[in-house]
């Protein structure tokens, strides 16, 4: 007779069995979907660099290697490859330390109003990228700059052109640092730093280390992983770059690889997409060198900074607080305010920067923008797909996180990598081929033009970000939170909405807002696969831009209304976020 505890062990690797059996289905169900999503437009832009043919949509496919060998010996390739990395390096080494300073500030210190300015770095992120450029040019162009003009009436200045010119590689770095570089950076950091217990840092304290040394031997190792990851987010993101280096880089001969890429696809007669895709798949060897350190780092699992005995608190700086204060006001300034009422003001000049016209102020920008036909149906598409996406993306993220991080289950460094290898095709290129993949595979043709195609394309648009700041998030949170929840008799489902959700919410929130502005302002990821019935604000503006060589301002006044709605939406919510998370005392 079989013993009961014979028994007992039978039922217990049955059991076992069962959940492996089921995890491996669901992972590999996982893994298949976002493959198809994400992976096969990639694989199908491969294959379309040894289709030699003139147009890949139009002329019967001809095979061979050509355009690899025009690829590489493409006038200009390797220096703009060496400009693509220089800004990084420039852009990254200034504002990555900015960036790590003003998180700190914000998160561990009593700064006055801390919630406000972290408030204001997402006002500064959700400002269009190319209406920061457009600001920026009228501001520092070196013949009708606004400071330049301003210059030039001083006695002792010479006339001609101004001492700042936007149009070099210092204004280039400059542009983008006041885009979103710094901004993203407080962004991403910032609730990450606020969910530290404050008992790792007294203990120093304790110990005799000041201030800086306890920041600098004790929060910034523990907050590494973060750290890592936008490193790596922002080495990918380097090469999706296009607004600012497209209009301040091109008119002095200046070219990155995004700017090279659509000079091939459209400038100078015919499209050349053979060679476009080939210099596009060269992005793909960064996933090499990305995937290995930001995996080696978080799974070294030195980072839990949120336990059972967690227990928040803010450092007293002193006078220094008022100091902090006055700089990062200061930096605001010139990201947010500066910037927004440049280009409030060029929405009713007749022409953005000249002061000289009569009139020099109309409302025809504003009447042009507001009666178009296309604004309100752009508007009304907007909202829906970033709405959709604001929604769904930080759930959907999350749970992808947690299957990452916190599980055993088979293929989790495979689904890791095809989240990373969906970051390395620049957003035009990866429109090309959903494109491609739209109109070829069979069924899929019906999606071409519809909302839904495009909210599949912003939600996997934002995947790489949002699902590795989740994990960033996830690795501070300690195995004994969860084990809690599941000894009181709570599920797997239960413990996630009552434990995980409500700690991870500030980063949620952030996922949030992150996903609607990306979505609100797709614009090169989605402009291949929307119809006229589906276009959003940010193509309206673009094809404004486009119409005529005297429409920016209109353009202007048309991103203007889309940032209105981006800075609505974020205020709703972080007017919900404050409410719920960790709270210092």
């Amino acid at each position: 007779m079989v013993s009961n505890a014979r028994i007992r062990d039978v039922g217990m690797r049955t059991a076992h069995a069962v959940r492996s059996n089921q995890s491996t289905f669901v992972m590999a169900v996982i893994i298949i979907l976002l493959a198809f999503w994400l992976i096969v437009p990639a694989l199908l832009i491969v294959v379309q660099t040894f289709n030699v043919a003139a147009n890949m949509f139009v002329d019967a496919p001809q095979w061979g290697l050509d355009n690899w060998r025009v690829a590489f010996a493409k006038p200009g390739f390797f220096q703009a490859i060496y400009n693509t990395v220089l800004l990084w390096v420039l852009t990254l080494s200034i504002s990555f330390p900015i960036g790590v300073v003003i998180a700190w500030t914000l998160a561990r210190t009593r700064v006055p109003g801390s919630h406000a300015i972290e408030f204001l770095f997402w006002i500064a992120y959700m400002i269009p990228g190319i209406s920061t450029t457009i600001a920026w040019m009228t501001i520092l162009d070196p013949d009708v700059g606004m400071v330049n003009r301003l210059l030039s009436a001083l006695p002792f200045v010479d006339d001609g052109p101004g001492p700042f010119n936007i149009y070099s590689v210092q204004g280039i770095v400059w542009a983008k640092l006041m885009g979103d570089s710094i901004a993203v950076k407080v962004m991403f950091m910032t609730p990450v730093f606020r969910n530290m217990d404050a008992s790792l840092e007294e203990a120093a304290r304790v110990g005799g280390a000041s201030t800086l040394r306890t920041m600098i031997r004790i929060t910034l190792p523990l907050m590494s992983s973060i750290m890592v990851l936008v490193i790596a987010l922002q080495l990918v993101r380097i090469f999706q770059g296009f607004e600012t280096e497209q209009l301040l880089g091109v008119p002095f001969g200046f070219f990155v690889y995004s700017t090279l890429i659509f000079h091939l696809i459209r400038v100078d007669g015919l499209p050349d997409y053979g060679t476009a895709t080939a210099l596009a798949s060269i992005t793909m060897l960064a996933v090499v060198v990305i995937i290995p350190i930001q995996r080696w780092m978080l799974h070294r699992r030195i980072y839990t900074t949120v336990g059972a005995g967690f227990r928040p608190f803010l450092i007293d700086i002193g006078p220094w607080r008022w100091i902090a204060f006055g700089l990062i006001a200061a930096l605001l300034l010139a990201l947010t305010i500066g910037p927004m009422l440049v280009l409030v003001l060029g929405s009713f000049m007749t022409k953005s920067g000249y002061f000289s016209l009569t009139p020099l102020f109309t409302m025809d920008h504003w009447a042009t923008a507001l009666t178009s036909s296309g604004l309100l149906k752009g508007l009304r598409t907007t909202l829906m797909l970033a709405t959709f996406a604001a929604v769904m993306s930080p759930l959907l993220f999350s749970i992808l996180a947690y299957i990452i991080v916190r599980t055993t289950w088979r293929g989790r460094a495979l689904l890791d990598t095809v989240i990373w290898g969906s970051a390395v095709i620049p957003g035009l290129l990866s429109g090309l081929g959903l494109l491609i993949m739209v109109l070829q595979v069979p069924g899929l043709k019906l999606l071409y033009g519809t909302f839904t195609i495009l909210l599949i394309v912003v939600l996997m648009q934002g995947n790489t970000t949002g699902i590795n700041l989740a994990k960033g998030a996830i690795v501070q949170i300690g195995r004994d939170m969860e084990d809690a929840g599941r000894v009181a008799g709570a599920g797997w489902l239960k413990t996630y909405f009552r434990i995980w959700l409500p700690i991870m919410s500030p980063m949620l929130t952030l996922l949030a807002v992150l996903n609607f502005v990306t979505a609100a302002g797709a614009t090169s990821s989605i402009i291949l696969l929307a119809s006229r019935d589906t276009f959003t604000l940010s193509i309206l503006a673009l094809e404004i831009s486009a119409s005529s060589a005297h429409s920016m301002e209109d353009a202007i006044t048309v991103s203007l209304i889309l940032m209105f709605v981006t800075v609505g939406a974020a205020l709703v919510a972080k007017l919900l976020g404050v409410r719920v998370g960790v709270r210092q005392r």
